[in-house]
């Protein structure tokens, strides 16, 4: 729904996991939407194609089997005269969501939509630490930070939705 309400066509996906998210994406976009999709599991991608392909939207997607980072820095390179991205999901290495978040702030428009994935990591942001497991440790704190970095960044308004393992939308306003 949120990708139809701001007529989203040009989209880009960090961390595809199974799937599951590129194909509502795919399902979402116009038949002449595209979707950049970079995760350094192609397996895991492939877990999902035959699903993406009885849908009909493989067309819609471009797989990249690479580091998120290095892809996204390429981007920049390349960035002048590019079309920016009108929506961006995250779901990848959460100790690098800052410096995604960096680079997605130069590939998105303004106006444009970035939404990251678990920011409430198991709900262990909002307990005291000693009550946190030590297996959510390490992506905790990343997550927290993250939090709180992109809380006070004024180039977006920001809305914590706790759905899930909680999906954090960021509206480019700058």
């Amino acid at each position: 729904m949120l990708l139809k309400i701001i007529n989203a066509k040009k989209t880009l996906e960090l961390g595809v996991f199974t799937g599951y998210s590129l194909l509502t994406t795919a399902l979402a976009l116009q038949n002449d939407g595209k979707i950049t999709a970079i995760d350094t599991d192609r397996d895991a991608y492939e877990t999902g194609l035959p699903l993406i392909r009885n849908a009909g939207v493989e067309h819609k997607i471009n797989f990249i089997n690479s580091n998120a980072l290095s892809v996204l820095d390429e981007m920049l390179t390349k960035h002048d005269g590019m079309e920016l991205f009108d929506f961006a999901f995250v779901d990848a290495h959460k100790p690098n969501y800052i410096h995604y978040h960096e680079r997605l702030m130069k590939l998105v428009k303004i106006g444009g939509i970035i939404a990251y994935d678990n920011t409430l990591w198991h709900g262990s942001v909002a307990v005291d630490e000693e009550e946190v497991p030590e297996i959510f440790g390490d992506g905790r704190r990343a997550i927290m930070d993250f939090n709180t970095y992109l809380a006070s960044d004024l180039r977006i308004e920001i809305s914590q939705i706790s759905i899930g393992d909680g999906v954090t939308l960021c509206r480019r306003i700058r």
